[in-house]
């Protein structure tokens, strides 16, 4: 064979591989897809009611959601997943990530094979997916977090932090505003953060760090435990070993979770509604699935009946504000 015919099959080869990559590149659907909700951990029970949430959306609008998750909080675990949804061919894949930067290569290759990727919940790198669907800002929930664990202590003494995993996205993300915020305003200038620790997701060791926590520093006033998973489990160690309420927490979980820990007066909590970050996540998945939107800042779509939203800078949408759940405002909280 010439070299020239050589060259010849080298440019029809390169021309059929790139023309194979660009069908194989996510297309618009003409009709409601499958939505493979893939969480940090399955027996979470915050997934599972946001997963009823987006059940509800499926329902309304059709297409189907699924949901498939580790029984390990790791990035390795989730990545088998991402591999898992892109063989039964859903068409968008929406990832709450154990490690943004870990899960990125398996989300793209799994964009390159048509898949659209979204996040929800906890970021992955931005050029993984074309969305992230954030339950609330995350400089607002570091600020109320701290703004909460100051109202419990009176703004004067020692805490710490236990968060979930050290590769947590959105965890670390709080904690670095946190650190900054204690180190900016005045108003925190008698706080004094002693430690951070990480109960990896696990009931069982929220409850072993929030006690070694508590006799590592005698004079600790409190603990933020940003991790729905770590917050119950804190508080439930705390109680059992009568240290609750002079180890006072705040931190992230569903509020009947704790509901009499905040009633009387030793807890305080930062949420949202749950189920509608599920909801919110299934009409955003259908409308990148359909080219509607394509994560462009300024663009629009509706949610049912949340109404409509407006992508912001970064392809991260909001599903809206937080609030400190004291006794006062508990009953409003249905999970």
């Amino acid at each position: 064979m010439s070299l020239k015919m050589i060259g010849t099959l080298l440019a029809a080869t390169s021309l059929a591989a790139i023309s194979t990559v660009a069908m194989a590149a996510p297309q618009c659907a003409t009709a409601p897809v499958t939505v493979g909700f893939l969480p940090k951990l399955d027996t979470d029970p915050y997934f599972q009611v946001a997963q009823t949430g987006a059940d509800e959306a499926a329902a309304e609008i059709g297409g189907k959601a699924i949901k498939q998750a580790p029984s390990a909080a790791t990035a390795e675990a989730q990545i088998e997943f991402i591999n898992n949804l892109v063989s039964q061919q859903v068409g968008v894949i929406a990832i709450s990530a154990n490690d943004a930067n870990a899960v990125a290569p398996a989300l793209k290759r799994a964009m390159d094979q048509g898949v659209h990727v979204v996040s929800y919940d906890s970021d992955v790198a931005p050029d993984a997916r074309t969305l992230f669907l954030n339950q609330a800002k995350g400089d607002s929930l570091a600020e109320m977090m701290l703004e909460s664990m100051g109202q419990l202590i009176r703004y004067k003494g020692d805490f710490a932090i236990l968060s979930s995993t050290p590769t947590a996205a959105n965890q670390n993300a709080w904690i670095d505003l946190i650190k900054s915020k204690l180190a900016s305003d005045s108003k925190y200038a008698d706080m004094k953060l002693v430690q951070v620790s990480y109960g990896e997701e696990s009931e069982q060791v929220n409850q072993q760090q929030a006690l070694a926590l508590a006799q590592a520093f005698p004079d600790l006033k409190g603990i933020i435990v940003p991790a729905g998973i770590g917050l119950p489990a804190a508080a439930r160690a705390l109680e059992q070993a009568s240290m609750l309420g002079q180890v006072k927490l705040t931190g992230l979980a569903p509020a009947t979770l704790i509901k009499k820990y905040i009633e009387d007066g030793s807890v305080q909590d930062i949420w949202w509604n749950v189920k509608d970050l599920g909801y919110l996540t299934y009409y955003a998945a259908q409308a990148v699935a359909s080219c509607a939107i394509t994560g462009k800042e300024g663009e629009t779509f509706k949610a049912g009946r949340l109404g409509e939203y407006t992508i912001a800078a970064g392809g991260e949408v909001v599903l809206g504000p937080a609030e400190i759940v004291t006794p006062a405002n508990v009953d409003e909280f249905k999970f």
